[in-house]
Parts: C-alpha cells; sequence; structure tokens
C-alpha cells in the first residue's frame, strides 16, 4: 500500500540505481531541471549510485537532461523502446539498444483503433523523426519529417522503411484520456503494448511487452543489480510498470490514481523537487 504524501523516508538499503521519469517528475511543470535537482543527482552519482532517466520522450528531446547524466551516459526512451547513449559527439546520441515495433504489427493495432474509435489519427515515431498523418496534431517545436496517411508512412517502400519504428501515436479528439487507453487496450489486447503520459487523449503504441520495467530491468541484469536495488519515480500510467518492478518506488505528489496505486511510497510533488527530497534523504542515510 502506498504510504501518505509527505515527508518520504529513505530506502531500508542504499539503492544502486535511481530510474526517474521526466516529465511530470523530475522536470518541473516548466520543462526545466531544478538547481536543487541538479545537486541531487550529481550528489547521487558521487555516492556510486547510477541514475538512469527513463522517459516515454524520444531521444532528440534528451538534450534538457543531457548535461545530468553522469559516468555511463545512458538514457531509456520511448517508453523502453530505446537505450540511448546521451554522450555522442557533439550533443548527439547513440542507439545502444533498440526494441522496435515491427511494420505488421503497427499497421494491425491502427487497423483496429480506426474501427475501435472512429477519428483516431495517428504518428510514427522513428528513430531518426517524427511522421504523421495530416489530421494528427502537430508539435510546432518538432515539426514532421513526413505528413501522409500511416498507412503509407509504414509502407515498405517508403523513404525511411531502414529506421526502426520506436512506437505509434494515437490522437483522439474527443474520448477522455483514460477512456481512450482503456478501450484502446481491450481492442489490441496483446498485439502492443499501449499506454499514455499526455493530459490529452493520445496514446504511445509500443511492440508487444514493451516498457519501462522491461528495459530497465534488462539494463539492471547487465549491471548485476537487482529490483530490490532500484528506486523508482513516475507520475503517469506509462510509469505503472516500472514503479510496481522496483523494489522501493516512489509517486508524485501530483500522478494519476494509478502511478499512485502502482508505487509503495508517495514524495511530494514535481514542482517541490519531489525527486530531489528523496535522493537527499537517501544520501543522508548512507
Amino acid at each position: 500500500m502506498t504510504s501518505a504524501i509527505g515527508p518520504a523516508s529513505a530506502s531500508p538499503l542504499p539503492p544502486r540505481l535511481i530510474a526517474t521519469d521526466l516529465d511530470g517528475t523530475l522536470l518541473r511543470d516548466d520543462k526545466t531541471v531544478s538547481d536543487r535537482t541538479i545537486a541531487a543527482l550529481a550528489a547521487a552519482e558521487e555516492a556510486g549510485i547510477d541514475v538512469f532517466f527513463v522517459t516515454g520522450r524520444p531521444a532528440r528531446w534528451m538534450d534538457v537532461v543531457s548535461d545530468h547524466v553522469h559516468g555511463h551516459g545512458l538514457a531509456i526512451c520511448g517508453n523502453g523502446a530505446a537505450v540511448v547513449d546521451l554522450h555522442g559527439d557533439e550533443g548527439g546520441h547513440i542507439f545502444v539498444k533498440v526494441l522496435p515495433l515491427e511494420r505488421t504489427g503497427a499497421l494491425d493495432v491502427i487497423s483496429i483503433l480506426r474501427a475501435a474509435a472512429p477519428g483516431t489519427s495517428f504518428a510514427v515515431e522513428r528513430t531518426g523523426g517524427i511522421h504523421h498523418e495530416p489530421g494528427y496534431p502537430p508539435l510546432h517545436f518538432d515539426p514532421a519529417s513526413s505528413v501522409a496517411p500511416a498507412e503509407k508512412l509504414l509502407a515498405e517502400d517508403s523513404d525511411t522503411a531502414d529506421q526502426p519504428v520506436l512506437k505509434v501515436l494515437a490522437h483522439h479528439p474527443e474520448l477522455s484520456p483514460d477512456d481512450f487507453l482503456a478501450l484502446a487496450r481491450a481492442s489490441v489486447g496483446d498485439r502492443a503494448s499501449i499506454t499514455r503520459s499526455s493530459p490529452t487523449a493520445l496514446l504511445e503504441i509500443s511492440g508487444p511487452g514493451v516498457s519501462k520495467a522491461g528495459t530497465l530491468a534488462l539494463c539492471c541484469a547487465e549491471r548485476g543489480i537487482a529490483a530490490s536495488e532500484v528506486v523508482a519515480f513516475g507520475d503517469m500510467p506509462n510509469d505503472v510498470e516500472m514503479l510496481s518492478w522496483a523494489g522501493t518506488s516512489y509517486a508524485m505528489g501530483n500522478a494519476h490514481p494509478q502511478a499512485v496505486a502502482a508505487a509503495s511510497r508517495r514524495t511530494v510533488a514535481n514542482n517541490e523537487d519531489g525527486v530531489a527530497v528523496v535522493i537527499e534523504q537517501i544520501l543522508k542515510a548512507l
């Protein structure tokens, strides 16, 4: 059961790895990392605790924290679809591991959701950028590489067919976010992993079994780190598996009810530096 919100107590044993979501968790609402949080992350690394950023963001959106990845330089992006080395040349990044959504599976899911939720529009996130349908709401700071029906974007002979698909995004203009998620999961079943992190009805669709938790577990296994040695932080449905997997997990004070239910503990909200609060307490106990 998740403990009441308030000053968070440290883990019984010092963790070997801290895994934190970004938006709504480590980042404040203005998408910045506070000085207090920067100092806490650096202190954790100096104490020998690995810090992994585990986010739904694509690699190209990681500049906000790339200066704060110490040591290993790795981050888990796309809800577990990619492990990225942020220590690339001139601020670049390198894909270390990719767990793609196969083309035929993506097309199958799109067909199912078109029938189950008419009016849905789609975008395709590849390793090289995002592509979307004409009706999909664009992000002005991240323009699409191409605009076309999803079936054309996923065609075998498309210009980007050599780039793995990290996830498909599905937007509905009328359904509530949670209703859309429930409908999609019921309709698609185990053909893909479906979650959400946006306050709008925007779903994130990955390959079957792909999640933040699964890829984090792989990275931990490579380092000989057990789930019991991991402290995780999150705030949205796409964090649920990670919060459930980690030995100790914190839902933010601003977290979605599903994240609260999955976490073993709570900390204060992202705008109150809830991640830093816990890290500071962990380090005091060392």
